[in-house]
């Protein structure tokens, strides 16, 4: 019986003559049991359907770990492997995240970024369908009552320790209309790390001004015009820390808007729309908190 290295160190693949398309099982690391047959990781990345997978791997159009493989069966680890589909690199989630809920939401303002509300208000979760809400997804960190844009949820504990937690520095960007003079000194304040007035020492911040525009921003249940924006990229998680550093500029929020955390953007999801990320997005996300161990 023919043996064939798969391009990893430790792994073969032994095939057997049991009719087309070969059949073959992988001998894994010991320490990894999550393999999944390759046409279907590729159907689960979205990217064909499992019958096409297996067009596409039997006319050697699919590499893993850099050779060619013409079994669809072929066992892989999503999380260790690397697969590439006429030379383009496909997203692959490994299985340990795979029936993990990882959702992207447009929190409109007025909504509070919690499970339950003591006071009765409107939760991010009155947002979200019955089906989803039974799997008991949390928000990841928080947006206060007045501002809006992206909030992920997940049933993933570990991965919205680390993207809340000091030590990743996970970035996050916002747009921030405020009424007042932004001179270069209070940028520069900004940017260098300045002190809130409770005492707090922040670190440095990411601002510049992208100009003005007549959008309308909801402020206290009415609409505000004129303003200029601002850009901000923070990377620790101080409560109500924009508007607090802007206080304390004597800078006053009309709207402040999420666009992205980390790797994960908001685009044109509507308000109070939700979404499920998808696959690449999950690899990206993980792979930015070094939680996507493939290899080298």
């Amino acid at each position: 019986m023919p043996c064939y290295p798969l391009g990893q160190a430790g792994q073969i693949v032994i095939l057997t003559r049991r009719g087309p398309p070969p059949y073959c099982q992988r001998v894994t690391h010991p320490e990894s049991n999550q393999t999944v047959r390759l046409n279907k990781v590729l159907a689960q990345s979205g990217l064909c359907s499992r019958r096409a997978a297996d067009e596409m791997i039997l006319e050697g159009a699919v590499m893993v770990n850099g050779e060619v493989t013409r079994t669809p069966g072929i066992r892989i680890d999503p999380g260790r492997d690397r697969v590439r589909v006429r030379g383009k690199d496909i997203p692959l989630t490994p299985e340990k995240h795979r029936e993990l809920l990882y959702l992207a939401m447009h929190k409109p303002p007025d909504v509070v970024t919690t499970a339950h509300d003591p006071q009765g208000r409107k939760t991010v979760m009155d947002l979200l369908s019955s089906e989803i809400r039974r799997r008991r997804p949390f928000p990841v960190g928080r947006l206060d009552l007045l501002s809006e844009g992206l909030l992920l949820l997940t049933t993933d504990g570990e991965t919205a320790l680390r993207m809340t937690h000091p030590r990743w520095e996970h970035p996050k960007t916002y747009h921030v209309r405020v009424r007042g003079h932004v001179t270069r000194e209070k940028l520069e304040t900004m940017r260098s790390g300045m002190q809130l007035a409770e005492g707090e020492r922040l670190a440095p911040v990411e601002v510049r001004i992208i100009g003005n525009d007549g959008t309308s921003y909801r402020q206290n249940g009415r609409h505000s015009e004129g303003g200029v924006i601002l850009e901000m990229t923070l990377r620790q998680g101080v409560n109500r820390q924009i508007r607090r550093m802007c206080r304390d500029l004597r800078l006053h929020v009309l709207g402040l808007r999420r666009l992205s955390q980390g790797p994960i953007q908001l685009g044109d999801l509507p308000s109070g729309a939700c979404r499920s990320l998808t696959p690449k997005e999950i690899n990206a996300l993980l792979d930015s908190l070094d939680l996507n161990r493939r290899p080298a």
